[in-house]
């Protein structure tokens, strides 16, 4: 038997989120995130996790999806914190889903699973 415990990998992202499991706003999966100028600095200060999210958005917009596969964190943890980094003003939120309907919406998101699939 290993010494490692396996609750560790349940811990860790409880601790990242300071134990809060929803975001203070809804952000959708496909939402595309882009960092605000300074928000590389000011995220040196807000932790590990929301640092590696700040360098990520500060070269090319991401999506929720997208950060959460890069930074292996999982999609609620990423979520919680990437909502944070919004609301401080680090990350702006754009849409990426079409307003026009249903068909649109699910081309998208048929695109994001297959970019997800090739990370």
């Amino acid at each position: 038997m290993g010494s490692q415990d396996p609750r560790g990998n349940l811990v860790r992202p409880y601790a990242v989120t300071r134990g809060r499991t929803e975001p203070i706003r809804d952000i959708p999966i496909e939402a595309v995130l882009v960092a605000s100028q300074a928000a590389v600095q000011e995220a040196r200060f807000a932790g590990h996790d929301k640092y590696r999210i700040a360098v990520l958005c500060e070269t090319k917009p991401q999506s929720l999806a997208e950060l959460s596969a890069l930074t292996r964190l999982p999609l609620g943890v990423a979520r919680v914190l990437v909502a944070d980094m919004v609301a401080d003003g680090l990350l702006s939120l754009h849409s990426a889903a079409p307003r026009k309907g249903f068909t649109e919406r699910m081309d998208l998101l048929e695109r994001v699973l297959s970019g997800l699939r090739k990370l």
